[in-house]
């Protein structure tokens, strides 16, 4: 055979080299000769590094194309730091060592000849043996039936994607070409990988979309596990649920998606109550951990619902919710009060409105768990339902037997009527002043007033029969404006503020009512709290969603969510963009929400209900009982001792009544003067000359009243 030409040209490079690498460091240190070679085992050590470093096959070939260079720079090295030739001539030995390695090894021309050889000496072709024909792997017979051997053979064409075989093929009952098909790893014991959708889907000839790919459960009699796949095949169930899907797979595809109205959640069912005219689609989330997201208007577009808030509500209860859809607002007609429904039981429960879902709302007239009387608090904008709230909340207290004073401060219609059923009603700051100052008198003659069985004084018990005097509840109609009157607005907000905190251990409950449950509109923080802790407050529309919504909040402890009150119900009624194009007119449909309100719950929940209607122009006998309750003898008569009760529409205060009395000044000219506000101090007529401390300023306006009351000028 011929020595191909590469190899004569290596073997005769070692020959040559062999002696510069002996002669050159002992006889020339300083020559270039010694850096080149030098350099070249450096760019050697380098390939060595890039070899071992890469994931390709055959570093050790490439280690071995390099080691030339570097042996030759290492024998260079040893000869330039040895003493002459070294010991035994070990300069000239290392360099005869290293060209016979590469005579023999020839490590480069090997390299470049591993794939493409010269042919120097042709051999005669042998003859290929004829190829013989693969034998097909022998199945046994297993008994499938007919539909499972037609899979096997379309899947054998196929190539047994995934390297898997087709153990049974189960179709659909009622389907034509929906089926499962039960697959195994061809190999036992090996996990099937790289089996996708399209993969099953191409034998069929069915979009990828409509292959399901599931885990296999071990059963009795089969295994499972990472060599087993189910697959499932419905281009007929596909098709059907893309034209006419039911509830269950409206919901998956459209709502509980990633981007639809309620993520990662489930319908449970539907059901429809033809008598209230209501639809119900109960869900709730594959995961009972998480919490409902819920996108109302995206979820009654995905369901197509109506998108209308006084019709679709949402009620979510933990990982549950409700989504109610009425054919009507449920809360647009009214409810009529009734003497049964406003007639408290045993636990001082009553029946205040009812529910968007129709259920009742219940109030209470007295706390029986906390074993005291109750506080009231009632937010809307004018016309918003407050003071027919405050009826149907008074007929309840005097039904119970409770004693019931009423304040506002201008002059109503309703109000009025109400006062010809209860025992006090009066309008003007000045009554509320002198209203709160008596209630709050009549804290202490209570905590004073000994009980018939053992002659001591005890705190307030409702339903006690032993219990000398009934609960009073003094209602404040607009307490908000009342609050800020420039005369009597401080007696107002202090006294409302002792009343809250300690009213409720003698029977007294406080009900304002106003337009803002905030501290600089009179609901210092300290009555909020109280009032909120110690009772259910009621929120009617506050002129937007937001304002509502804010309002409801500051009278929760943590921040729920606050269903929303409507301006007006306006059922949609055709589409807007077509009326727009068509140059018509919006159809005029609203209806008003007066009565609906946002009651929040003990459990801090907020709940939207339309409360009872007491209509006024009828006779309110017929709610309120025969007789109206009133306060005891005994604390008549001490009130009227203290100068507290008399006839409190007298337009003037008394004289000494807020402010001391009116005495002559140094020039004798007998002008009165005012000498503080009175307001921290309580009830009681003061005497004359007295001397009360002066008040903090700490707004515009109470600066300006210290002002006016300081000199006549």
């Amino acid at each position: 055979m011929t020595t191909p030409r590469s190899v004569a040209l290596e073997r005769l490079a070692y020959t040559l080299a062999a002696p510069v690498l002996a002669v050159a460091p002992n006889l020339y240190p300083d020559s270039p000769v010694n850096q080149v070679v030098q350099l070249a085992g450096a760019a050697g050590i380098g390939g060595w590094i890039l070899a071992a470093k890469s994931d390709e096959p055959g570093a050790g070939r490439k280690i071995l194309r390099w080691s030339p260079l570097v042996l030759a720079a290492a024998i260079d090295i040893a000869a330039k730091n040895t003493t002459g030739w070294g010991p035994y001539g070990l300069d000239a030995l290392l360099a005869a060592g290293w060209a016979a390695a590469g005579y023999l090894v020839m490590p480069f021309s090997r390299h470049t000849r591993r794939r493409h050889r010269p042919a120097f000496a042709a051999f005669a072709p042998h003859p290929a043996p004829a190829a013989v024909p693969a034998q097909p792997v022998a199945v046994p017979d297993d008994g499938a039936d007919l539909l499972t051997r037609e899979v096997r053979m379309m899947w054998e064409n196929a190539g047994m994607p995934g390297r898997t075989h087709v153990v049974k093929a189960t179709r659909h009952p009622g389907q034509r070409h929906d089926m499962t098909i039960l697959l195994r790893a061809s190999e036992t014991g090996r996990p099937i990988t790289g089996l996708s959708e399209a993969a099953v889907a191409a034998p069929f000839g069915v979009p990828s979309s409509d292959v399901v790919l599931s885990e296999v459960a071990i059963q009795p009699g089969r295994q499972g596990g990472p060599g087993w796949l189910e697959a499932r095949i419905t281009p007929d169930a596909n098709q059907r649920r893309r034209t006419k899907p039911t509830d269950q797979e409206k919901w998956t595809d459209r709502v509980a998606g990633p981007k639809g109205g309620a993520p990662g959640s489930e319908l449970v069912h539907t059901s429809r109550d033809i008598e209230r005219g209501v639809t119900f689609y109960r869900a709730r989330m594959a995961d009972s951990t998480d919490t409902p997201r819920i996108d109302l208007p995206k979820l009654c577009r995905a369901q197509g619902l109506p998108e209308d808030d006084s019709r679709v509500f949402v009620l979510v209860e933990g990982a549950e919710f409700l989504i109610s859809v009425f054919d009507t607002p449920p809360l647009s007609p009214t409810f009529p009060a009734t003497r049964e429904l406003l007639t408290p039981d045993a636990k001082g429960m009553y029946v205040c409105g009812l529910s968007i879902t129709g259920q009742p709302v219940h109030n209470f007239v007295f706390q029986h768990d906390k074993n005291a009387a109750k506080h009231g608090l009632v937010l809307g904008v004018t016309r918003g339902g407050k003071t027919q709230f405050f009826a149907v909340t008074m007929v309840a207290e005097s039904n119970a037997g409770q004693i019931v004073w009423l304040s506002s401060c201008f002059r109503d219609e309703k109000t009025t009527a109400l006062g010809e059923h209860i025992d006090r009603q009066g309008i003007t700051p000045l009554y509320m002043a002198r209203q709160l100052r008596a209630a709050k008198a009549l804290c202490q003659i209570r905590a004073e007033m000994p009980w018939a069985h053992d002659g001591k004084p005890h705190d307030y018990k409702p339903g006690d029969r032993r219990c000398p005097y009934k609960q009073l509840n003094v209602y404040a109609d607009e307490f908000m404006t009342a609050s800020q009157d420039p005369q009597y607005g401080e007696f107002i907000q202090a006294d409302g503020d002792a009343l809250t905190v300690m009213g409720l251990k003698y029977g007294i409950g406080f009900n304002p009512a106003g337009q803002s449950p905030f501290a600089h509109n009179g609901f210092s923080t300290e009555m909020k709290d109280n009032l909120r802790q110690n009772s259910r407050p009621v929120i009617f529309n506050m002129g937007s969603p937001g304002a509502t919504r804010k309002a409801a909040e500051g009278t929760m402890e943590n921040a729920y969510d606050v269903p929303t009150i409507p301006a007006r119900y306006a059922p949609k009624e055709g589409s807007a963009i077509e009326r727009a194009m068509a140059g018509e007119a919006e159809p005029e449909n609203g209806v008003s929400t007066g009565g609906v309100a946002v009651v929040v719950l003990d459990n801090g929940r907020a709940v939207l209900m339309k409360a009872l209607y007491v209509d006024f122009d009828e006779d309110l006998a017929e709610l309120f009982p025969d007789e109206v309750n009133r306060l005891t003898d005994h604390e008549i008569s001490e009130l009227t001792e203290l100068g507290l009760w008399f006839d409190w529409s007298e337009p003037e205060p008394r004289p000494g009544e807020f402010w001391p009395e009116p005495d002559e000044d140094e020039d004798g000219d007998g002008k009165p003067r005012r000498r503080g506000d009175g307001g921290k101090s309580g009830g009681g007529r003061g005497s004359k000359g007295s001397r009360r401390a002066e008040p903090k300023v700490t707004s515009p306006r109470q600066a300006l009243e210290a002002i006016k009351s300081l000199t006549d000028a």
